[in-house]
């Protein structure tokens, strides 16, 4: 079982920065993909950014360019730089894992493991 925990969100203002941080436990971490969601009230929480075990990164096109996915195998833990924050950017950020079979990074159903998530808000 792997257990994955968030932390790093906060409240910042319209362009500002946050890293937020998923340490991983449990599991092989050098074979899972991970990856980066949120979730905004009312809405259905929407795929941000994934990591393959060998570095690869895919974004969605809403944040591409501001935020940046990076992992430390060694400290088994993934990182979201977010810069140039807009309030539409508020949300619940959840990091997830699953085994990485080369494909799916965007399925949000293909993720077996979540962590409970961090608050980010962005304020103008």
């Amino acid at each position: 079982q792997v257990q994955l925990v968030e932390s790093g969100g906060g409240s910042v203002q319209v362009g500002g920065s946050l890293r937020l941080s998923c340490a991983a436990s449990g599991g092989t971490f050098s074979r899972f993909a991970m990856g980066w969601f949120r979730q905004a009230p009312g809405k259905e929480r929407e795929f941000l950014a994934a990591i393959s075990w060998s570095g690869s990164t895919y974004y969605a096109s809403s944040v591409k360019g501001r935020f940046t996915i990076s992992r430390d195998s060694a400290r088994k833990t993934v990182y979201l730089q977010m810069n140039s924050l807009k309030p539409e950017d508020t949300a619940i950020y959840y990091c997830a894992a699953k085994s990485d079979t080369g494909t799916y990074y965007a399925r949000e159903g293909r993720y077996d493991f979540w962590g409970q998530g961090t608050q980010v808000t962005v304020s103008s």
